[in-house]
């Protein structure tokens, strides 16, 4: 997230769909180290991470994806083998462009009321219950 309030997001070069970036933790590496490493590898940014926003799990493909607020703290925009955009989104631009249970991922981050946990089913979000 940069001062501004704006978001970083990908559109992924296997579906065209736009997201935040992201990926699998290698197992020499934290968390945060990961959230570094897969950040600059699809958007060309350097990021410090903030704080863990929220715990999603994907209960038809039984993934849980951990997301952290970033701040970038050097690098220059460019795509990736695993992107062919990269750009910085106002919240109403994240809504417009991700499906749902994308775009709350990165709503998520910015409310301040995290970590948030949820549920979905890989198209829409499950109701807490």
């Amino acid at each position: 997230m940069r001062e501004d309030g704006r978001l970083l997001a990908i559109r992924r070069a296997d579906n065209g769909t736009w997201e935040l970036p992201g990926g699998v933790l290698e197992l020499h590496e934290t968390p945060e180290a990961g959230v570094a490493r897969e950040v600059w590898e699809e958007t060309g940014i350097h990021v410090e991470v903030d704080q863990l926003t929220g715990v999603y799990k994907n209960t038809t493909r039984g993934i849980v994806a951990l997301v952290f607020r970033c701040k970038p703290s050097g690098g220059t925009e460019r795509t990736s083998s695993e992107s062919t955009a990269v750009s910085w989104l106002t919240p109403a631009e994240v809504s417009d462009r991700m499906s749902e249970v994308y775009a709350i991922r990165l709503l998520d981050a910015i409310d301040g009321n995290g970590p948030h946990v949820r549920s979905h089913d890989g198209k829409h979000l499950i109701p807490a219950g």
